[in-house]
């Protein structure tokens, strides 16, 4: 990669990273507690409109975007909401949602025949020591549910993963877009049954200006800006050049958390967090012979998406980059 798209590639980790804290500091504005599955109702109100009438819809079944949609949007945002609203760490949350590497890995050998190599299964092993310790380790301070949750909100995003890969599915913003329509109706609705009439109506009619602005960071920045230049990214560089920088996504996380929010790790939690990355590393940073493993191309966050995950690796690509090496060089050079 040229430097200049690593460091986009690093701006993308970044902003995917601080979608953690802005996602905490808009649930709990100003001490208000915002209803979780609306908040992430209104996220993608923002990520579909008005841009649906102006990107195309992609090149796969309504069946594909509903899926899609379902799990790598509303399952995994409405269950990474649910458990920061109930008190997961924004910094821990980011490097926990990472799990959904290795569960994409195991998700594709069960429904996909896709197996995986010693290292890959070395990696998923390593990453489960690894959320055990901290699970060990969060149980002794504080309720393990919403750890869970997030478990959770992680294999929802492989589910999608597996979705869009069965169906080879563009990991482009048309996907990012699409799938987002899938959201907000259902999460609306979801909230009412919850929340209430009541606690919907009131927060609708009294938004606090921070809970305007974490919707407005993660669905322009996170999901638009970032998935943008992400998938750009991967069309021009195979996915294992690009992949490694997912890494840094909790780095990021726990340090704006640390600065921003006063959240200090607890040693489990450390440890458990280094065996977890050194895992996911393990599974993503291939050989030279070995294919890519399959994660998904909506990160972070906030990874989404087909394109939200932001992680990819296809084996379409692969079959077609002899064709297209020279472009590819052509286009690395005039970058």
């Amino acid at each position: 990669m040229t430097p200049r798209h690593s460091m986009l590639a690093v701006l993308v980790a970044v902003l995917w990273g601080l979608n953690f804290v802005a996602i905490d500091f808009g649930l709990h504005a100003n001490g208000r507690e915002v209803p979780p599955l609306l908040f992430v109702a209104l996220r993608f109100v923002l990520v579909v409109l008005p841009f649906i009438f102006f990107v195309k819809k992609p090149e796969v079944s309504w069946k594909v975007i509903l899926g899609v949609g379902l799990f790598m949007s509303a399952g995994q945002f409405g269950l990474l909401y649910l458990a920061l609203a109930m008190g997961m760490p924004a910094g821990l949350a980011s490097l926990v949602l990472q799990a959904q590497v290795l569960l994409t890995v195991l998700m594709a050998a069960q429904f996909l025949g896709e197996r995986p190599n010693r290292r890959q299964i070395f990696g998923v092993v390593l990453g489960v020591a690894g959320l055990a310790v901290v699970a060990a380790g969060r149980s002794l301070v504080a309720p393990v549910l919403p750890l869970l949750i997030v478990l959770a909100a992680a294999l929802s995003w492989a589910a999608g993963n597996v979705i869009a890969r069965k169906a080879k599915a563009a990991s482009g913003l048309g996907l990012v877009v699409w799938s987002g329509a899938v959201v907000p109706l259902p999460l609306a609705g979801l909230s009412l049954i919850v929340d209430g009439a009541d606690a919907v109506m009131g927060t609708l009619l009294d938004l606090q200006p921070a809970t305007i602005l974490s919707a407005i960071y993660t669905a322009m920045f996170a999901s638009l800006v970032g998935y943008g230049i992400w998938n750009r990214l991967l069309s021009l560089y195979p996915s294992s050049a690009v992949v490694p920088f997912t890494l840094l996504v909790p780095v990021v996380g726990m340090t704006a958390a640390w600065l921003m929010l006063q959240e200090t790790p607890t040693p489990a939690e450390m440890l458990g967090g280094l065996l977890l990355l050194g895992g996911v590393a393990t599974a993503v940073l291939q050989g030279k012979r070995s294919a890519p493993p399959l994660t998904a191309a909506h990160i972070p966050e906030e990874g989404l998406e087909g394109a939200e995950s932001g992680i990819g690796g296809t084996t379409s690509r692969k079959l077609h980059l002899g064709k297209e090496n020279l472009h590819l060089d052509r286009d690395r050079s005039t970058a």
